[in-house]
């Protein structure tokens, strides 16, 4: 590779790595690869294939922005997650425990696993609509499992370097079932048709917020970024709404990609995204 892109390359991918998992992100990373012992998934196994690719950076973006449409699991977030205060640090605690429950050792996923519990037990409190929500109130589990689980392996079927084939998929989503089990979700779905039934079954329960709408906004047109950045970033942006079924974009604001150029835009900054990122030891 010519040296000027190469230190592209490379400035490019410590930066995005540092951004998605934290100042100690190479360290983080060995102990997650490298300890010896045995893993909740084999290597290269649907979960290992999904969550190990640029895609996710879509995926977690429509994740969210699917996951707002609940009013309890989006009050919780409005005055518990420090979204706005501290997004980075939000976003490194998520990709950290994701990557933990996915590659690293089953001790260190069942230690990730205990701690987002003893969180959700803390998290409560009262929705502006005067209805109580708990963080760890199986409904909102599972509400929360299955629109980011639909979120990450629509991403990755849509701009994933190797989609998944039909069987893969459903493997994607029963073995995402074993996190969410343990988490306390109840009535797991485990195939990609028990999946999009259950966010459809959900529906009745949806409606867009003044907070969600506030969230969508954060997310979609004032990122905290710098502006350098923010075009590359507005292709993740269109490709996470475009990829959302017509119900749950109703009501989002809108991005400045046209979303006839979404899809091309998502697939770019993927590649970018994938060509930048150092790979997994």
């Amino acid at each position: 590779m010519v040296p000027v892109l190469e230190r592209a390359r490379t400035s490019a991918g410590a930066a995005i790595f540092a951004r998605v998992a934290g100042p100690d992100a190479t360290a983080t990373r060995a102990r997650i690869h490298e300890t010896p012992g045995p893993r909740w998934f084999a290597p290269g196994s649907p979960i290992q294939r999904v969550h190990g690719d640029a895609s996710m950076f879509v995926g977690g973006l429509r994740a969210l922005l699917l996951q707002s449409w609940h009013p309890l699991a989006m009050a919780g977030v409005a005055a518990h997650s420090g979204y706005r205060g501290d997004p980075w640090g939000r976003l490194q605690r998520t990709s950290t425990f994701i990557a933990t429950t996915t590659f690293a050792t089953s001790d260190d996923a069942q230690r990730a696993v205990d701690a987002v519990r003893a969180v959700h037990d803390r998290v409560r409190g009262t929705a502006p609509d005067g209805r109580p929500y708990a963080a760890a109130d199986p409904r909102l589990l599972r509400w929360v499992h299955v629109a980011e689980t639909q979120s990450f392996l629509v991403a990755h079927q849509l701009y994933g370097r190797r989609p998944l084939d039909p069987r893969g998929c459903d493997d994607y989503v029963a073995q995402a079932a074993v996190v969410g089990q343990r988490l306390g979700v109840e009535h797991v779905p485990r195939t990609g048709a028990e999946l999009d039934a259950a966010v459809e079954a959900a529906r009745p329960d949806l409606a867009l917020t003044d907070a969600a709408r506030d969230a969508a906004r954060f997310l979609l047109v004032e990122p905290p970024l710098p502006r350098a950045v923010r075009p590359v970033y507005a292709g993740l942006a269109a490709a996470a709404l475009a990829s959302l079924p017509d119900w749950a974009r109703a009501g989002m604001p809108d991005v400045r990609v046209p979303r006839s150029l979404a899809a091309p835009a998502g697939a770019l900054v993927t590649r970018l995204i994938r060509w930048a990122l150092p790979p997994a030891p």
